[in-house]
């Protein structure tokens, strides 16, 4: 029996529905705070002459009328430079550098291969940024408010994606939370890549063809690798449920393509079809688990909302398995120094599990050192399953100084950080003046051995701070991949599906398909849905409420041309046939079905890379 069932025996019956209401209203209220923060990243300066000068500025000169921006490499090696600078089409919406202009203006044109390699490797490492402050920074914050709100553990595991859950939760569950709060956690990238995308006209289609591109990855290639790795029996009722949402959902982005727009009633409309899902997911659970009461029948192997003992007990030895830390500890304790805390806390490398890894794996840790370093700097964890909770009484300290001067001088692309209050003094300077005095007054109102009774503030500075960190590096991976496509003469739909998706369902393609080899086949083949029924609702939802916010009365999409229908529909097309066959199989899925879903991803991607470069294309009358 769940915890969940444990906790309702003998309560109200709707105790599960209130619990799965509460969680909802949680979600929801940081999904305005994350809203209201990416309003004030991509609204107006302070005022005017704020905005910080890009690396490659681009000031005094003439405007113009607005080309396509792909243009540019027909045109002489002498004149691109001045088209990019004088052409709107080809600025960029928010980021720290102009792509464009470095390429087109500070590269010769001998050396445009190596300026494409380069920022190749560059968009690799952004997406490594995104996925290593998702995991290792945004979920554990967020699985430390869960505890924070008192929620109940099943609340609390669900926060995190997947592979991280496995190895730090003991028993785990099907609950109608990891539908939020999980789904929160592991679509972090994706919702934020969708919001930066949407906020200018030129890039909306990076963000459709993400969102779907991501959606066909998931359900072909994810869905299929694990039944190919480890065939079994879905889970009925939850497939049928979550596939019939997907699909609704898709329609419902379709027909806004169709329509060529998204009015506020359309965008608040996406939201509120996906608190009807949750609901949906809580009332499902609740009514399954109600059965389960009144039969006197426990869980059993393949039941569709809980998993088996046998799993629950196959988890709980991988997790006893991965602690190493009994072995290391020493036989007498001893005090440590405020400064070897410091550089402890800030060291991201363990030595020990250095040298028991292969090659591959510490080449990636060389790489991620880093990124880990800056984030570990500028970003606190509260740890919940920790003792101590992670307090670090030095490098807490520093980050009231640190993390609040990071967040002014994001918000904007720095523009509030630099604004000089009266014209004498920088807001940041402010921000560090405040932080100091406040960091003082903890440090000497604190002990390194016990944390302060206001610890738990740290994980929601922590949230706040991640989050501005993968709204920074999004917007970098936005702008990459638009500067990409401008040289290769490329959609943005195309880059989307493509780049975009790739990059950012890399972490749960790895973790799922690593769930499936350990034999817990059904608890990835979950995730492939409920997550990307959270990315397509609520990032076209937020993506277009942003911008009718700032005043416009409805988003005006312009697809590009045949391709985004071609995506759609493959979009439809495998969902129906998993609607269809699943069923026809008995919800047995073998490596014949994951063979054919595989199949039909490499077959969409063909024709659609056939679609961009002209071979497919509508005849015109």
């Amino acid at each position: 029996m769940t915890e969940g069932e444990a906790e309702s025996e003998g309560q109200a019956p709707w105790g599960l529905v209130a619990r799965g209401l509460l969680n909802l209203y949680w979600v929801l209220s940081w999904v305005c705070v994350l809203l209201m923060v990416e309003t004030v990243s991509g609204a107006g300066g302070p005022s005017a002459g704020t905005r910080i000068s890009s690396q490659f500025p681009a000031s005094g000169v003439n405007q113009s009328p607005v080309v396509d921006c792909r243009e540019v490499c027909g045109l002489n090696a002498s004149s691109r430079c001045d088209f990019v600078r004088s052409n709107p089409d080809c600025r960029c919406e928010g980021g720290y550098l102009d792509y464009l202009e470095g390429i087109f203006c500070h590269f010769p044109p001998d050396l445009l291969p190596l300026a494409v390699t380069l920022y190749a490797f560059w968009l690799l490492y952004l997406f490594l940024i995104l996925g290593v402050t998702a995991a290792k920074f945004f979920c554990p914050n967020l699985s430390a408010i869960s505890t924070t709100l008192k929620l109940s553990h099943n609340v609390a595991v669900s926060f995190v994606p997947e592979g991280w859950r496995a190895v730090r939760a003991g028993p785990l569950t099907r609950s109608p939370h990891g539908v939020t709060f999980l789904a929160f956690g592991n679509g972090a990238p994706d919702i934020f890549s969708a919001l930066v995308a949407f906020s200018g006209p030129r890039t909306a289609g990076l963000a459709f063809g993400a969102l779907f591109g991501a959606g066909v990855l998931v359900t072909t290639v994810v869905a299929g690798g694990i039944a190919i790795l480890h065939p079994f029996t879905a889970a009925s009722r939850p497939f049928l449920r979550d596939i019939i949402f997907y699909m609704v959902a898709v329609f419902l982005i379709f027909t806004a393509l169709y329509c060529g727009r998204v009015t506020l009633a359309w965008a608040l409309g996406y939201l509120g079809f996906y608190v009807f899902y949750v609901v949906t997911v809580v009332l499902c659970t609740w009514i399954y688990q109600w059965q389960q009461r009144r039969s006197l029948v426990y869980s059993v192997p393949g039941t569709p909302e809980v998993l088996s003992g046998s799993e629950e007990d196959r988890v709980s030895s991988n997790t006893n398995s991965y602690d190493y830390d009994e072995e290391y500890r020493p036989l007498f304790f001893y005090q440590k120094t405020t400064a070897q805390i410091l550089l402890q806390a800030l060291n991201p490398l363990n030595y020990r599990k250095w040298r028991t890894k292969p090659v591959y794996w510490r080449a990636l840790k060389a790489f991620k050192l880093p990124v880990e370093f800056l984030l570990l700097l500028t970003v606190p964890v509260m740890d919940p399953d920790k003792e101590d909770g992670n307090w670090k009484r030095p490098l807490n300290c520093l980050h009231l100084v640190i993390s609040p001067l990071f967040l002014v001088l994001t918000l904007q692309s720095g523009a509030y950080g630099v604004y000089e209050i009266g014209g004498l003094f920088p807001v940041w300077a402010v921000v560090v003046i405040a932080g100091t005095a406040l960091a003082a007054v903890t440090f000497f109102a604190t002990s390194n051995s016990e944390p302060p009774r206001l610890h738990w503030l740290f994980a929601f500075l922590g949230f706040l701070t991640s989050a501005l960190w993968i709204n920074a590096a999004a917007t970098e991976v936005v702008n990459v991949l638009r500067s990409l496509g401008v040289v290769f003469r490329l959609s943005n739909t195309v880059l989307g599906l493509t780049l975009l998706a790739w990059g950012n369902s890399i972490g749960d393609v790895f973790s799922d398909l690593t769930l499936a080899r350990q034999g817990y086949p059904r608890m990835a083949f979950s995730a492939c849905f409920g997550g990307i029924i959270f990315n397509i609702l609520v990032g076209v939802g937020l993506g277009c409420l942003l911008q009718i916010s700032r005043g416009h009365v409805a988003v005006e999409l312009e697809p590009d041309g045949l391709l985004v229908w071609v995506l759609a529909g493959t979009l439809g097309l495998s969902l129906v046939c998993s609607l269809v066959s699943v069923p026809l199989q008995c919800f047995q899925l073998n490596r014949v079905y994951g063979c054919c879903l595989l199949l039909l991803y490499l077959t969409f991607l063909l024709v659609a890379l056939l679609t961009e470069f002209g071979v497919i294309h509508l005849k015109t009358v």
